[in-house]
């Protein structure tokens, strides 16, 4: 741990870094245990929109890591939270699980009660989804609605290997009504910066991310926080000389960087 003496502050992923799926990667709760001894303040930083904080903390301490949810940044959060600072009041329908709909409402985000009535449609991923769900969606959109999407992501690491992540939903709807997102607020958004940032309380040159992916995880670096890629996930060591931004460090997994 002596490597980080400098590193007061650390930014982790969880698909790919701590879980596969919900399954937790080997090393990865004695990991953030052994952070939080040293005295490092540890978040969870993830682009899954599922989910609430609080049931993500639920499922974590269940498995050993103790966060709560106030240290879980994730982008169901970010999304009601962008919405209420800069649209309060407009209405919105959710292509989406129940867990965005619940940290909607506690951000206090009306729901529409039809998706004509919508001003925005807020995208995410729907594990469920139907083909009555895309159609909802694409009416909210044809009749006016503004979308926001909690990420952009093709694939995300699961227990299956790579499975179809938020892009597949945002395919449907913007093949079908010629519209993209307005806001994207998902790694490595300014969005998703700012809000770790204001839960860690540090300084970017004391703060580190580490995840596994390149594309959104390595490129928060480019807001000065320092970066540790972990191969766990989704990205070969092969990978890297790919990327105009590599990240400073290489760990096989979290349970490399802490040493445990």
């Amino acid at each position: 741990m002596s490597r980080f003496d400098e590193t007061s502050g650390f930014l982790i992923d969880l698909d790919g870094t701590v879980w596969k799926g919900l399954e937790l990667i080997e090393g990865a709760a004695e990991s953030i245990q052994e952070l939080q001894k040293a005295g490092k303040r540890v978040a969870a930083l993830s682009n899954r929109g599922t989910h609430s904080r609080r049931q993500v903390a639920s499922i974590l301490q269940e498995k050993g890591v103790n966060l709560a949810p106030k240290d879980i940044i994730l982008t169901s959060h970010v999304a009601a939270e962008y919405l209420r600072k800069h649209h309060p009041n407009e209405a919105v329908w959710v292509l989406g699980e129940g867990g965005l709909i619940e940290e909607l409402q506690e951000s206090g985000i009306p729901l529409a009660s039809l998706p004509e009535d919508a001003a925005w449609l807020v995208v995410s991923l729907h594990t469920g989804v139907t083909y009555h769900d895309l159609d909802q969606a694409f009416q909210a959109v044809m009749n006016g609605a503004r979308i926001i999407a909690t990420n952009n992501d093709r694939a995300y690491p699961s227990s299956r290997g790579l499975s179809i992540d938020v892009a597949g939903m945002l395919g449907a709807i913007e093949a079908t009504t010629g519209k993209t997102p307005e806001v994207v607020v998902g790694k490595p958004s300014v969005h998703m910066f700012e809000c770790a940032m204001d839960r860690l309380q540090m300084t970017v040159e004391k703060t580190m991310i580490v995840g596994d992916s390149l594309d959104s995880d390595i490129a928060m670096g480019k807001y000065g926080i320092k970066t540790a890629l972990v191969l766990s996930g989704n990205t070969t060591i092969e990978m890297i000389s790919d990327v105009e931004r590599p990240p400073d460090y290489v760990f096989h997994s979290l349970k490399d960087l802490a040493g445990t």
